[in-house]
């Protein structure tokens, strides 16, 4: 009988499973399924977020933004959040494009650039079979005024939610709509434009539950006062009431009766201490915001029995008694008053029995805080980041809270050890410590006492971390454990057994500068959990790649294993690891190809950066079909091949990003790594690509930076970039190439650019007219054949940082409008043929650090007001950083959140380095070239006027340039004395004043510029005995004075005590400073020549025995010739010597 019952049973299940299963649908509707299809040209047919929006996946239910009933398969959630390029313009919506779902519960259409619906197309056109709608969100558009949103509305009367945030709305229109929308329960209408009257527009939506009307114009008006409170006893049912961010006064809620009110949002108006007696009579209140508002009075909060979270944040409690009327709240849980002047606990308050969270981050604690805070034993949260404490643990109070589940006291400069007492929180499940100055060995600590630990950060610390689990072993719980910035120490001989525990994070980066022998962290072995690690930046010397890594832990999602030494080839696991997003292992010695198995290997790898190692082959031909893939970074490495179209993701990949720098890839640029449809970053500079750009060269989509510098690149510059409206490019560097033929004016207006680099390439003729790149700031076109003079239109360049010119065949003068250009640091026209008088413009030129007119014509007095110049340091001048850096979006705080965390994670966000581009100067010293970049230009300044035809004196002004640490005047036809003002350059590293016709004695002063490393006064008319041979002067030798003949004294062979007869003076001549004439290439290459005469006469003489004939007789007749010319002198002299 029993195995009959239990037999029926089993076949009433079966066909339970058997029906659910084919009431079951696998798979969209067609008619939906083509709906959507037809939706995505309508909207925006490039669209990052509808990519996998095509015609050969048949299941659009698995589509980005689609949620599909379970059973019918019907479509009923549709969120289009963001998917329509802003770049667009606007949008009029026609609803009648969603007449195929017929189920739609949800419509998210936020951040589309929506101004309206079209004429008689709005939702009423759904009205007969969108009866089922009850989530229509519409924020972050440009809905501009009533009408444009009272079009869209007829026909929704199911809606239960509406969402107008973030538009341009007054919120007159409302009163209309409410009469439409009557089962409507949340309305949010935050960040508009609605002021007071909203109050009477709004009392026909008698349903509401939820109303916000923060960040708008509210101000508690008498008119506005009336009609808050007729809307008031209008809306009975609401439960949430948003105020925040209005410029609201205490009279808002004096006559307000709400009594089902729960939650009241009221922060960042201008509120005072009254406001706290109007909310007496809010009884039912459980959760109240009172932030960024002033309290000074003596009222404090009463009658809020039901009141659990109050919210203080930001807020002024000077001689306020709100903090001791705290305490008279019998039901308060979670206490907020982080980044206010809170610095005690009221009596009331510490005696609470339900007091439970409290959360005073970044606030005015004493250090006396955590040894008064143990009467709190009630406590489960504290969290206190950011406080600066400036003080050790104490070992009582904050140990007594024994039922402390989370602890955050991370920022808080501590110091010292671990107490004792911290073993005492035995229900700690999360303990935050990171960012202060802990000490001491954390195998040593309590911390092995803290059995239901899950949550252990304690980076950038001074704690000695053992490469075992150490007493970490029993916390079976622990999930997280964060290390970085610590020491990590070598293991002992003796290995315990493996860890009870399974982590999902490790983290221990940065954590030792000298090599480790003992090898990767010994317990990871034993981890099988694994979603992320990170053991970047340490040194585990001959470790080779850890695959085992994969094999143990197949729900591995990040592995950071940058600069870790790591060696030998990338050994991928046998068996394929199909969570896993990103692998960095840049900045490590592995050599060998990247296995052609990977793709399959890694099938959801997203992120692969492998910069800075010995890679040789090519790129692995999946890469080409991997629609996952969106961040690949190979730079820096030996990798050579013709890179072909199927070695690269193809048009409709994700890939945004694509660095290929410094190897030795080759052949011409394959036409689809252009037309990649969100690729935003392309770095393939430093390799050996020839021929053209291909024509099908189009920046009109999504790129941000493109860089194929120091390539081998030909033919006339493309002509694509900055051809439309849509160009988006931050960014161009073309540098280091043979391009030829004119600049293309597109690439002066193309909106947006900041960075242009043509440099080093074979352009010719005139700089481009009639642009309009108002955003260009660092513009580098030296090294090229450009000529004319400097148009005009450079004069609207009012954000230009740098302007680097040099070495072309420019001409004309610097023109008059020169000050319009600001923001201009670096300045640099030398190696042309500019000439004409400096203008006094350039004086005002405040932020120029660098100017740089040498070798070219300029004439007349150098302008004093020069010394005006900052010569200040700036990171703008340095680098340039794109406007979106890349990130992994993989935080901390999700593990955080996880495991039911409530306090704040420092770590929310994993950022790769950003994408910069060092500004590089060249500047001439003597004879050598120096090239200024990074940090060291931050800091450099330098003027540069050599080898032009100034005049007249050095201003005596100069020596207030106290920051400058070049000079070089060279060159010219200055004259008069060296200013002894120039003593006041204490930074000065380079100081050039030879070739001119300077006289006078130097100055004595000279010797106190103790960085002077450069000193040349060589070919002038100075006089007088040398600076003293003492500090840096110490230094110079002979040929800092050479050439001034009337100069004595050492490191000069002439003695002060005898005079010795000028010498000529040498020609000046700005390719040297020897003089017309260099004596040691003259005698080098006259012994040269006279060899190879020698040597070509004998080679004759040995050939041709006819002139080897008559060479001899020449020669013995020249001889005879001389021989009787000495004789009859001879016997001449002898005679009159008689």
């Amino acid at each position: 009988m029993m195995m009959k019952k239990m037999g029926a049973w089993m076949l009433l299940a079966l066909l339970t499973l058997v029906g659910d299963w084919c009431g079951r649908c696998y798979g969209c509707l067609e008619e939906e399924r083509i709906g959507l299809l037809e939706i995505k040209p309508l909207i925006d047919p490039n669209s990052i977020y509808m990519r996998d929006w095509v015609e050969y996946s048949s299941n659009c239910c698995e589509w980005y933004g689609i949620k599909c009933d379970n059973t019918t398969g019907r479509v009923i959630r549709l969120s289009l959040w963001d998917a329509r390029d802003q770049s667009l313009g606007d949008w009029v919506l026609n609803a009648s494009l969603f007449l195929p779902f017929k189920e739609l519960q949800s419509l998210d259409l936020g951040y589309n650039g929506l101004v309206g619906c079209s004429e008689n197309q709005g939702f009423e056109v759904l009205s007969s079979k969108l009866r089922k709608l009850e989530v229509l969100d519409l924020s972050e558009n440009r809905f501009n005024d009533d009408k444009s949103i009272l079009s869209c509305f007829n026909g929704l009367s199911a809606l239960k939610s509406l969402d107008l945030s973030d538009n341009q709305l007054t919120g007159s229109g409302l009163k209309v709509l409410s009469s439409k929308l009557k089962k409507l329960e949340n309305l949010d209408l935050s960040d508009n434009q609605c002021n007071d009257s909203i109050f009477s527009s709004l009392s026909g939506f008698s349903s509401l539950k939820y109303l916000n009307l923060s960040q708008n114009q509210l101000t508690g008006s008498s008119t506005g006062i009336n009609s808050f409170q007729v809307l008031a006893s209008a809306l009975r049912n609401l439960e949430e009431l948003r105020l925040s961010y209005n410029k609201l006064n205490d009279n808002i809620l004096s006559f307000l009766s709400l009594r089902n009110l729960e939650e009241l949002y009221l922060g960042s108006n201008k509120f005072n201490n009254n406001i706290l007696s109007s909310l007496s009579g809010f009884s039912t209140l459980k959760y109240l915001d009172l932030s960024n508002n002033s309290f000074t009075g003596s009222t404090g909060l009463n009658g809020l029995r039901n009141l659990e979270t109050l919210y203080l944040g930001n807020t002024d409690f000077k001689e306020s008694i709100l903090i001791e009327s705290l305490g008279a709240l019998p039901s308060l849980k979670t206490l907020d008053a982080s980044y206010s002047n809170f610095t005690h606990f009221g009596k009331g308050l510490c005696n609470s029995s339900s007091l439970e969270e409290v959360f005073l981050d970044d606030s005015s604690l004493p250090a006396s805080f955590l040894r008064n805070i143990g009467p709190l034993s009630t406590l489960k949260v504290l969290s206190l980041a950011g406080v600066d404490f400036n003080s050790t643990l104490p070992a009582q109070g904050w140990c007594e809270l024994k039922n402390l589940e989370e602890l955050y006291l991370l920022g808080n400069n501590l110091k010292g050890v671990l107490p004792p007492c911290l073993g005492n929180l035995s229900f700690l499940q999360i303990l935050e410590l990171s960012h202060n100055q802990l000490e001491g060995n954390i195998a040593f600590s309590h911390l092995s006492h803290l059995t239901q630990l899950e949550y252990l950060s304690v980076s950038n610390n001074y704690f000695q971390v053992p490469i075992t689990s150490g007493s970490f072993m029993n916390l079976s719980n622990l999930k997280f454990i964060a290390c970085d910035n610590n020491e990590l120490i070598a293991a002992p001989s003796f290995q315990p057994s493996a860890p009870k525990f399974q982590l999902l994070f490790f983290s221990a980066s940065n954590c030792t500068p000298k090599p480790l022998e003992a090898g990767f962290t010994n317990f990871l072995h034993s981890q099988y959990d694994l979603m992320f690690v990170d053991l970047s930046h340490n040194k585990f010397v001959g470790e080779p790649f850890p695959s085992w890594l994969f094999e143990n832990n197949r729900k591995l999602n990040r592995l950071y294993l940058r600069d870790t030494s790591i060696t030998g080839p990338l050994q991928l696991p046998q068996h394929p690891t199909p969570y896993l997003q990103t692998v960095d292992i840049s900045g490590n010695t592995i050599h060998g190809q990247i296995a052609r198995n990977i793709c399959s290997i890694f099938p959801r790898l997203k992120n692969f950066l492998m910069a800075n190692n010995s890679l040789t082959g090519c790129i692995p031909r999946c890469f080409g079909n991997m629609s996952s893939l969106e961040y690949l970074d190979l730079s820096n490495n030996h990798m050579s091949c013709e890179l072909l179209e199927h070695n690269l993701p193809t048009v409709g990949s994700s890939l945004w990003f694509l660095k290929l720098s410094n190897n030795n890839f080759s052949g011409r640029l394959p036409p689809s790594v252009f037309n990649m449809t969100y690729l935003l970053y392309l770095l393939l500079d430093g390799n050996k690509f020839v021929g053209e750009v291909p024509g099908t060269f189009s920046l009109e989509s999504s790129l941000l930076w493109l860089d194929i510098s120091n390539n081998l690149l030909s033919g006339m510059l493309p002509r694509g970039i900055g051809n439309s409206s849509k160009s988006q490019l931050d960014g161009i560097d073309l540098s280091r190439n043979h391009f030829e033929g004119t600049i293309p004016i597109e690439y002066f207006n193309s909106s947006g650019l900041e960075f242009l680099d043509l440099s080093e390439n074979n352009l010719s003729g005139s700089l481009p007219l009639g642009f309009h790149a108002l955003d260009l700031r660092y513009v580098h076109l030296y090294g090229n054949r450009l000529s004319g003079p400097l148009p005009y239109d450079f004069y609207n360049l009012s954000s230009l940082v740098t302007l680097d010119l040099g070495d072309n065949n420019l001409t004309g003068p610097i023109p008059n409008w020169i000050d319009s250009l600001s923001e201009l640091s670096i300045f640099v026209l030398k190696s042309n043929k500019f000439n004409g008088k400096l203008p006094h413009q350039l004086c005002l030129l405040r932020k120029l650090s660098i100017l740089d007119l040498s070798e070219n014509n300029f004439s007349g007095l150098f302008p004093s007001c020069l010394s005006n110049l900052n010569l200040t340091a700036s990171d703008e001048k340095t680098s340039v950083e794109p406007d979106r850096a890349s990130r992994d979006y993989w935080s901390e705080g999700e593990i955080l959140s996880s495991i039911g965390g409530r306090g704040f994670s420092p770590h929310d966000t994993k950022l790769w380095p950003e994408i910069s581009v060092k500004i590089a100067v060249e500047l001439t010293a003597k004879k050598n070239f120096y090239t200024y970049e990074g940090g060291i230009l931050r800091y450099m300044s330098a003027l540069d006027l050599s080898c032009n035809r100034f005049t007249g004196e050095i201003p005596t002004e100069w020596g207030n340039l106290s920051g400058i640490y070049s000079l070089n005047l060279s060159q010219n036809n200055l004259t008069g004395l060296i200013p002894s003002s120039f003593s006041n350059l204490k930074h000065i590293e380079s100081l050039d004043l030879s070739h001119n016709n300077l006289n006078g004695r130097i100055p004595a002063q000279l010797v106190e510029l103790t960085f002077l490393a450069v000193f040349n006064v060589s070919y002038n008319n100075l006089s007088g005995r040398t600076p003293e041979m003492k500090n840096q002067f110490g230094t110079f030798d002979e040929s800092s004075y050479k050439g001034n003949p009337l100069l004595c004294g050492p490191p000069l062979q002439n003695s002060c005590d005898k005079t010795e007869s000028p010498s000529a003076r040498v020609p000046n001549d700005c390719n040297g400073d020897g003089g017309f004439i260099d004596m040691y290439s003259f005698y080098a290459s006259f012994g040269v020549c006279y060899i190879i005469a020698v040597l070509t006469i004998a080679a004759v003489l040995c050939i041709n025995p006819h002139w080897r004939r008559r060479w001899f007789y020449f020669i013995e007749e020249c001889i005879d010739t001389c021989f009787c010319f000495l004789a009859i002198n001879f016997r001449k002299l002898s005679r009159f010597r008689r």
